[in-house]
């Protein structure tokens, strides 16, 4: 059984040590797949000595984090793009629209938004998107620029089976994380409606974390209760889980 992190910022543990430890826990329990978003410049490089600790394990992209969008995102974003060129990246990511902290700055997520969506289609690749609070922005955004390139990940998909749909629609998988243990999360109404070839799983380590470990710092092991809660809202195994959701992180990412 092979599962797969979509999204996981497990590189913010400096500690040699306990990052160590948190990779063998990985490794103990099948997940032998991470996707790395970063979400600025200054995480570019943690992303990389991940990478560069555990390739067999670690897969890089690189994005400017809508929450990170400010006066000078361009000039943030031009740093993360250079370091394209000295690395090889398997999506944009994360990028969209964040309205829950500070709406000050929508037009520059926006444009933003735009801009890395087009650097994913120059490259081929898919995109990683993060949207709080701001479903209706996002998927404006998404229909404007909608064609056979534009793909990728809903990453921490909260929303109704019509939004699910809407976002299926638009050639993008579902991220599915911690939240769908959340008692009152409505994600357990959701998830049965939705076909398992068009979900991935997701930690977003350290946010997140899943039931029984709510209220502690999340870690990409934890993925295994993620699968698990959507192996029993599906009537499946989570080894059918696995095979299926780590197939779809595949046909995202290339690998």
């Amino acid at each position: 059984m092979v599962l797969t992190d979509t999204h996981t910022h497990l590189y913010y543990e400096a500690i040699p040590e306990k990052r160590a430890a948190l990779m063998q826990r990985c490794i103990d329990n099948n997940i032998t797949r991470l996707f790395l978003p970063n979400v600025d410049a200054a995480s570019v490089p943690l992303v990389y000595g991940l990478v560069n600790d555990y390739p067999q394990y670690c897969y890089p992209m690189l994005g400017l984090h809508p929450c990170d969008v400010k006066e000078n995102w361009e000039a943030e974003l031009a740093v993360i793009m250079d370091a394209h060129q000295q690395n090889k990246i398997y999506a944009i990511g994360e990028i969209g629209i964040d309205l829950y902290w500070d709406k000050t700055h929508l037009k520059e997520q926006v444009d933003a938004f735009v801009k890395q969506i087009n650097w994913a289609k120059s490259l081929d690749l898919s995109i990683v998107i993060h949207c709080r609070d701001a479903f209706d922005e996002v998927y404006e955004v998404l229909k404007q620029e909608a064609d056979e390139k534009l793909r990728g990940i809903f990453h921490c998909f909260g929303g109704t089976v019509e939004q699910a749909q809407q976002v299926i629609d638009l050639n993008f998988y579902l991220g599915i994380g911690g939240v769908v243990t959340y008692k009152n999360s409505g994600l357990d109404k959701v998830i049965p409606e939705i076909d398992l070839k068009h979900i991935v799983l997701e930690t977003d380590s350290p946010y997140l974390t899943p039931v029984p470990f709510r209220g502690k710092p999340n870690e990409s092991s934890y993925l295994v209760y993620i699968a698990e809660k959507v192996a029993e809202l599906h009537h499946t195994s989570i080894e059918k889980v696995a095979e299926v959701t780590t197939e779809n992180s595949r046909l995202v990412f290339g690998i």
